[in-house]
Parts: structure tokens; C-alpha cells; sequence
């Protein structure tokens, strides 16, 4: 029988991001919290529509939440889920602070439920392809390590990410994929220092950063602007072997928007002009990118409920993304280095 599950919020990341991977990864989507009835019966015809986050949980017909509500939200719908029994993925962030965060994973060892934060851009095209090339000792020993999510959004949208609401703003938005994707390569930096500010006409809340991190020798810098018309660089890495070069996002979002299925044989699969360039002593290649496979977390999850394998991103490590963001806001906040 398939494993049961309940989705809390029917947005952008709910109806987009995790109905489509639920089902593709072999659970059943069997209830949704929105308000977008019509939308879930058009696109999801054998999944109930439930008024409340509250009745979700407490259904009996539920295995497994799936919490794609606003971040505010994120700590106590978690924490009454893993209450009522049941095994939980929240979008990321986990929580708002890094002492939530604790307090789920604490409260889900003890409950013996699995909780995962949805950190999906470790199955992004290009990151899989940096972590290969790393893996193969492509670059060397790294030395600098560049990671940005350039966009151009001059007009401030009303949407609860731009409102001055707990958890909003760009840091916890992009940054929290960004850090943990630094994170999962080089794990946890020795100190950071952070600009995080707001640049757009009518912002309430930092629509861009600037991070740079050391770790040793490493130093990694993290950025984010919304008023950039040609984006920079992607990703940027340079080793004592050579240097890598890419531009353009993972392009499973756009596909998921555009409805394709992420069985397709074209899902995750980057075209030719976004992959990367590798340079080293004898010269520059093309690096053709790596299959994205976001569908992998859920399948993770799957597994780790079933067979009690590990979670595909615990609470422990959405914990420390959280410690980054809470240390980038003092080094922004106070002007000065933090150690971590």
C-alpha cells in the first residue's frame, strides 16, 4: 500500500514543486489544505480537499504531512504533525529559527517519526555536476567557491515572501538553498561576514545579499541581487587544478511549471548552451551537466520511511542553514565578522 500523503498548501511550491514529485515517487497524494479547490480537482482529481492545516493532521488517512505553507507556519504545523504521529517534509526553511529547528528534530527522534526539510536543490543539474567534478578531484584542492541566483524583478510583488512577515525576504528564500548547497560541499564554514539588504522602490523586506565565508584557506562567496537584467555567473570555482564556469539555472522548475511530468525522458535534462566550462592546464572543455533528479528527495523519504534509512535532508542539517542565516543577519545587522 502506498504511503499516504497530505499537503499542506496548494502555491507556487505545492502545486508546482510537490504534487507532481509526491505521485512521481510512488506515494498517494491523498489530501490538500488550499483554498485553489478547483485547482487540485482538475489537477489531482482523487485527492481531497480539506478545510484546515488542523484536520489534515489529525486525519487517520494520513501517513505522511507535506507542509508548503508560508515559513511563519512551518515550526507549529511541524510540531503538531510529528505530535499526531505522523512523518513530515517541510519546504524549506525547516523553521524560522535555528532553536525550532532543534526542537523538531528532538521532538521527531522522540516521537520516532522521520522529518526532512525540501532542500531540492541538492538534485539540481548543476550542483550534481560540481559535485562530481569535486569527487573526481577535477578542480584540485578548492580555493574559491562562488554561488548566485540573479534575477530581475524591479516591481515588488504582494506576496507573502515580499511582506514584512517572520521568515520572509530573499535570505530565507534563495539563500537557504544557496548555504546548503555550500554546506553539503564543504561543510560547516569557520566564520562568515554579510551585507543583507533591500535595494527596490517599496521593498519591506532584503531583496538581495552578500555573503562571503572562509573555511581555512576555502573562501566561498554566496549572493543574491534582484535588479540584475544579465546575471552573472552561476557558479564560479577555482582549485589548484583548474577552474569551472556555469551559467543558467537547473531547469526542472520551468518544466514543472510548464506541466511536464518528471518521468519525462527530457525532465532534468539541461540544454546544451546552460552547461559549464572546465579549464586546466591543457586547455577548456565543455562539461555536459548532470541529470536533475528532484524526484529523488521524495524517493529518499520513501525509503527512509520504509526502511528507516536516513532522511534525505535532516533536521540537524536544515538547523545549521538555519545558524548561517541567523549569523549572516548579526554580521549585516552589526557590521562585523562572526564566527561560527
Amino acid at each position: 500500500m502506498a504511503l499516504r500523503a497530505g499537503l499542506i498548501g496548494f502555491g507556487l511550491a505545492g502545486r508546482y514543486f510537490h504534487a507532481p514529485l509526491i505521485e512521481a515517487a510512488g506515494f498517494e497524494l491523498s489530501a490538500v489544505v488550499t483554498s485553489r479547490a478547483k485547482d487540485v480537482r482538475d489537477n489531482h482529481p482523487r485527492a481531497a480537499v480539506v478545510d484546515s492545516a488542523d484536520t489534515l493532521i489529525a486525519s487517520d488517512d494520513i501517513d505522511v504531512v507535506v507542509i508548503a505553507s508560508p515559513n511563519q507556519f512551518h515550526f507549529p504545523q511541524a510540531r503538531d504533525a510529528i505530535l499526531a504521529g505522523k512523518h513530515v517534509i517541510v519546504d524549506k526553511p525547516l523553521s524560522i529559527t535555528s532553536s525550532e529547528a532543534e526542537s523538531l528534530a528532538e521532538l521527531a527522534r522522540g516521537h520516532n517519526v522521520k522529518l526532512a526539510a525540501f532542500q531540492n536543490r541538492r538534485w539540481d543539474s548543476d550542483f550534481l555536476t560540481i559535485q562530481s567534478l569535486l569527487a573526481r578531484q577535477q578542480l584540485g584542492e578548492v580555493v574559491f567557491y562562488r554561488a548566485r541566483w540573479d534575477r530581475f524583478r524591479p516591481t515588488v510583488a504582494d506576496r507573502w515572501r515580499e511582506r514584512p512577515e517572520p521568515g520572509g525576504g530573499i535570505l530565507y528564500d534563495l539563500g537557504s538553498h544557496l548555504i546548503d548547497q555550500a554546506l553539503c560541499l564543504f561543510g560547516k564554514p569557520d566564520w562568515l561576514t554579510a551585507d543583507v539588504f533591500m535595494q527596490r522602490k517599496g521593498a519591506a523586506v532584503d531583496d538581495g545579499f552578500e555573503i562571503l565565508m572562509g573555511k581555512g584557506a576555502l573562501r566561498i562567496s554566496l549572493g543574491v541581487s534582484s535588479l540584475a537584467a544579465d546575471g552573472d555567473w552561476r557558479y564560479c570555482l577555482h582549485g589548484t587544478s583548474g577552474s569551472f564556469f556555469k551559467r543558467g539555472l537547473d531547469p526542472q522548475e520551468e518544466q514543472l511549471r510548464a506541466g511536464t511530468p518528471p518521468a519525462a525522458a527530457s525532465f532534468g535534462v539541461e540544454p546544451e548552451n546552460r552547461w559549464g566550462t572546465l579549464t586546466r592546464d591543457a586547455g577548456a572543455r565543455t562539461i555536459e551537466s548532470a541529470r536533475g533528479t528532484w524526484v529523488r528527495f521524495y524517493e529518499r523519504m520513501r525509503s527512509a520511511i520504509e526502511n528507516n534509512d536516513p532522511e534525505p535532508v535532516t533536521a540537524s542539517e536544515a538547523a545549521l542553514i538555519l545558524r548561517v542565516i541567523e549569523a549572516a543577519q548579526r554580521s549585516s545587522s552589526e557590521g562585523r565578522r562572526v564566527d561560527l
